[in-house]
């Protein structure tokens, strides 16, 4: 199961991640993990949030360029290797991770990791089949 991520194209200038955050407040929406890579003109804010469809018709009416994604949410245990188990599955079963971001979750000891590949569905089985637990929906978008 995946859950969605928002992205959105974002001009490099001062205060446009304050438009973008206050958009997301007026409607309501509570922002749950975000990740922002840039260059010198530009960047792509990815966010987690609990309403992502109500999230992207808010950013759409301000005028962004916003997009809903598919991404895979696994929890980890939060110390040292943590994370090492879950891409040792990811990497014998070929699978590349095009980008991720990672959060501490509400539980303690645990983290949460983003992962965005090419293929959830085979993603997801190799994580599943390697004793890594997938979030749910239900479970990110509740937190």
């Amino acid at each position: 199961m995946s859950i969605k991520q928002l992205s959105i194209f974002v001009e490099n200038k001062a205060g446009r991640l304050a438009e973008i955050t206050s958009a997301i407040a007026a409607a309501g929406v509570d922002i749950h993990a975000l990740s922002i890579a840039d260059t010198t003109n530009f960047g792509i804010l990815r966010l987690i949030v609990n309403q992502p469809d109500k999230a992207e018709q808010a950013l759409k009416a301000a005028g962004l360029t916003v997009s809903l994604t598919d991404v895979i949410a696994i929890e980890i245990e939060d110390k040292p290797g943590g994370f090492a188990k879950a891409a040792r599955v990811m990497s014998d079963a070929s699978l590349d991770i095009e980008y991720m971001y990672a959060f501490i979750s509400q539980d303690s000891g645990r983290a949460w990791v983003i992962l965005r590949v090419q293929d959830n569905e085979k993603a997801l089985e190799a994580l599943r089949t390697g004793g890594i637990e997938i979030i749910s929906e239900d479970k990110i978008y509740s937190m």
